[in-house]
């Protein structure tokens, strides 16, 4: 198959009379309690709500601030869409706020982990990609405001690289052992893509995730129950308030 990601395509997203004004940021939130919960930390203002594809968005603005928050979304082909029409709609900040499982011993249920490269292992960033890379970056400003929201909370978070899936019942002893001798901190499914697909666009994107699961042991061990994830996800949540508020 010949072709460049340089080359145009057919299909793209676009601006049209109908297309709400969503503000310069946009957190784009993995689970539909989540997307819940920081819309209920945002509710100091009005709020637009629409369908986008299968989720929704949610446009918060006050007397100073405007601001956009969608979700849920899963898996990286359609979080690269979703990101392609939040920067075509004009979006050109972003935060991802998602869970992952553990793959390093060292992390745990209900740590926070800060992505700081993702290792690919899904389809969709091949397609913005002229090498044949294997490690995607967020951008090292949207890093560095989630590190300083992260340093104002109790909880606790990890820098690193992590790896990027499309398979979830895929993740095999094999795969759990090879990433974990790449020093991987834990597996997802998205940042990868958003990371490659936001470098691709020249916008900023960085990610903030929480430990929900554990394969380190290679066995699953879930702990979408527990206290300390709930309390994980809080501090996430409050987190990328603080960035939204802050950039918006």
């Amino acid at each position: 198959m010949t072709g460049s990601p340089l080359d145009p395509p057919i299909v793209k997203p676009f601006r049209s009379k109908h297309t709400p004004d969503i503000g310069l940021v946009a957190a784009m939130v993995a689970t539909r309690p989540d997307i819940g919960m920081l819309r209920d930390m945002s509710s100091d203002g009005d709020e637009i709500s629409r369908n986008l594809f299968t989720g929704k968005l949610y446009i918060a603005s006050g007397a100073s601030s405007r601001f956009s928050m969608t979700g849920p979304l899963v898996g990286a082909p359609y979080a690269a869409m979703i990101l392609e029409t939040l920067i075509a709609w004009g979006a050109r900040q972003f935060i991802f706020w998602g869970w992952c499982g553990a793959v390093s011993p060292e992390t745990c249920i209900g740590d926070i982990i800060l992505p700081t490269a993702a290792m690919i292992d899904e389809g969709t960033s091949r397609h913005y990609l002229e090498t044949g890379e294997e490690i995607s970056r967020p951008s090292s400003e949207m890093t560095a405001k989630i590190r300083g929201a992260l340093s104002t909370k109790d909880v606790n978070w990890h820098e690193g690289v992590i790896w990027t899936t499309d398979g979830v019942f895929r993740e095999t002893r094999e795969k759990v052992l090879y990433y974990q001798s790449k020093g991987a901190l834990a597996v997802e499914m998205e940042m990868s893509a958003l990371f490659t697909v936001a470098a691709f666009h020249r916008v900023d994107i960085g990610g903030i995730l929480v430990v929900s699961d554990d394969v380190s042991g290679l066995t699953w061990r879930p702990g979408f129950k527990s206290e300390r994830f709930k309390a994980g996800r809080v501090a996430a949540g409050e987190a990328v308030r603080a960035i939204l508020k802050e950039l918006s």
